[in-house]
């Protein structure tokens, strides 16, 4: 049982030591972080205390502790922009306290990774969000803030470290593919970060996130029967046609699947405006159109 509290007193007092203070600007702050690991390793460490007031109830003869536990593990990656000029802006914001926001991870331009939190403790970075069911992201996710302004392109350094970041939460926590989304996409009446620049598709060829099959939107030729002449002498002629190669369902309804998927769909047109910055990419203002559909459809079906 000991062996196992001084574990999670390692883990705490190591979120303070991922990087060396000695020459580092941020020494104070590293030292603030330092501290309050410290105050959650001795909460943890202590025997929980009998409650008082109005809710008390009969207290065991002895306080026993299970041995079956483990830490909370995240579930969801949140890919954000930072809106901001530079990494150092970033890192300068997460650590004023007044500014009560944070993220795990802050990649530069130029690729390099800073992580600002371990992974099994709670950023502030979703903020009022929601996904299906989960009204608390923070509390289930790990944030990952990328240094861009909002309409500038994300360079290849950056992208080759992020992948390489999402590869190791992947594997070190069972993270499913559909859960590496945006921060649009977990509150999209107030968000649209990561931008329509943002390359999502590169990300799902490498297995973060989901992405439409690359033939939804083709055609092809059928022969139809048709039939020409006048009325009484008409001659069956087939004729050769292009269609569209999938239709919707007649019932197919554009909410019910965005809501599937994960979408909070209270404000219609916020959820549509946040599936288009992920997936159409282009004129996300817009109401759907016809092969916008077809998009949503065959993305819904990986879902259910």
């Amino acid at each position: 049982m000991k062996r196992i509290f001084t574990q999670a007193f390692t883990l705490l007092l190591g979120c303070g030591l991922l990087a060396s203070c000695a020459t580092n600007p941020y020494a104070a702050t590293n030292k603030s972080h330092k501290k309050q690991a410290k105050a959650y390793a001795k909460s943890l460490l202590a025997i929980p205390a009998a409650p008082t007031g109005e809710h008390t109830y009969p207290q065991g003869d002895y306080w026993v502790g299970t041995t079956n536990f483990n830490l909370r593990k995240p579930n969801f990656v949140i890919i954000h922009h930072t809106a901001q000029n530079s990494t150092e802006h970033t890192l300068k914001t997460f650590t004023m306290p007044s500014t009560k926001v944070s993220s795990h991870y802050v990649i530069g331009r130029d690729g390099k990774v800073y992580q600002m939190l371990h992974d099994h403790m709670r950023a502030w970075h979703g903020g009022n969000s929601r996904w299906g069911s989960n009204t608390d992201l923070n509390s289930s996710s790990i944030g990952i803030e990328l240094d861009n302004n909002g309409s500038e392109p994300f360079p290849e350094p950056m992208i080759n470290s992020l992948i390489a970041v999402l590869g190791k939460l992947k594997k070190e926590h069972g993270i499913p593919a559909e859960n590496f989304i945006g921060h649009a996409d977990i509150a999209p009446a107030r968000k649209v970060d990561p931008s329509p620049l943002f390359p999502w598709k590169t990300l799902a060829d490498n297995g973060f996130g989901l992405w439409y099959d690359e033939d939804v939107l083709e055609k092809e030729q059928v022969l139809r029967e048709v039939a020409v002449g006048g009325e009484g002498d008409q001659t069956p002629l087939l004729v050769l046609e292009t269609v569209p190669k999938y239709t919707l369902p007649e019932n197919f309804n554009p909410m019910d699947a965005l809501r599937i998927i994960g979408y909070d769909v209270r404000n219609p047109e916020a959820a549509v405006r946040a599936f288009k910055i992920h997936f159409i990419q282009n004129d996300i203002n817009s109401p759907l159109t016809e092969d916008e559909k077809l998009i949503l459809y065959n993305l819904y079906q990986k879902y259910l």
